[in-house]
């Protein structure tokens, strides 16, 4: 049993024993459901700003505790002074050490997208995901059969949800797209061995259907890394180990975005000119 097998079974104990606790019904009363959602690609793909999701993530299965201590607060905001488009935060606390207050405090303070991370399977977790005040749900492809990930997406749009679809590799893509997404990430680290390499999103770009969204994901560490990126199709970029590693995130978000700018302006620049 891998690592995503793990963390599936696990979910669905989890849905199962919360669900049982806290009713829908209970949800859907929360402040934040009946509340217009931020759109993550529009964001994303706003000319301002940076086209990064910034990811609050305290630890992984891969890595063990990255920044156990990090305050959601300070970090969410400075994140978005920073020029981020949209925020990632972790809400799985078995493995990631995050948990629901997390994007709840997140909403506190910022008006921009926020994406549900976590290991959705369940249209319960949806409406969960509504009632903290997320923007976006994620859907693995690994983890979910082709015809229940459309099933899922369709539900999120149902509430008013934007979708991000993430793969891996070729195959999930051409068996998982859906008219009911709104982004596709591709995911450099394989959920199976933790191996990353970037050449899958350079092998993937071309080959996801262009109305969507296209966001690669892991692995990203170097900002001239997003201008090759950029240039070779994406247009957002999922970050949060490169900064959660620093004591200040923050702060290394800042230092990472204000060299990307530069980066990028130099780049198009040089394209202008030929």
């Amino acid at each position: 049993m891998n690592i995503l097998d793990k963390i599936i079974a696990f979910k669905k104990t989890e849905v199962a024993e919360r669900s049982s606790i806290v009713p829908v019904k209970l949800l859907e009363k929360s402040i934040y459901f009946e509340s217009a959602v931020v759109s993550m690609k529009d964001y994303i793909c706003d000319p301002e700003k940076t086209g990064i999701i910034a990811e609050f993530k305290r630890k992984s299965p891969s890595k063990g505790d990255i920044n156990p201590s990090a305050s959601v607060e300070t970090t969410s905001i400075g994140y978005m002074q920073a020029g981020a488009s949209a925020l990632s935060i972790l809400t799985d606390q078995e493995f990631f050490g995050g948990k629901n207050e997390d994007l709840v405090t997140a909403r506190k303070f910022n008006f921009c997208p926020l994406l549900r991370k976590d290991f959705i399977i369940d249209e319960y977790q949806i409406i969960e995901a509504k009632s903290i005040g997320a923007d976006c749900i994620l859907l693995i492809a690994a983890a979910l059969e082709p015809a229940r990930l459309k099933e899922l997406a369709k539900f999120a749009k149902s509430l008013g949800l934007e979708v991000l679809m993430e793969v891996h590799d070729g195959d999930e893509l051409a068996s998982s797209v859906n008219e009911f997404l709104d982004l596709v990430g591709v995911n450099n680290r394989s959920l199976k061995t933790f191996d990353v390499s970037l050449q899958t999103s350079y092998d993937l770009v071309d080959r996801i259907p262009n109305e969507f969204v296209k966001i690669s994901e892991s692995g990203i560490s170097r900002p001239d890394t997003l201008v090759s990126l950029k240039q070779a199709g994406f247009e957002g970029f999922l970050i949060g180990e490169n900064f959660m590693k620093s004591s200040r995130p923050h702060q290394a978000a800042y230092n990472f975005m204000n060299e990307y700018r530069e980066l990028l302006g130099a780049a198009m620049g040089q394209t202008t000119e030929k």
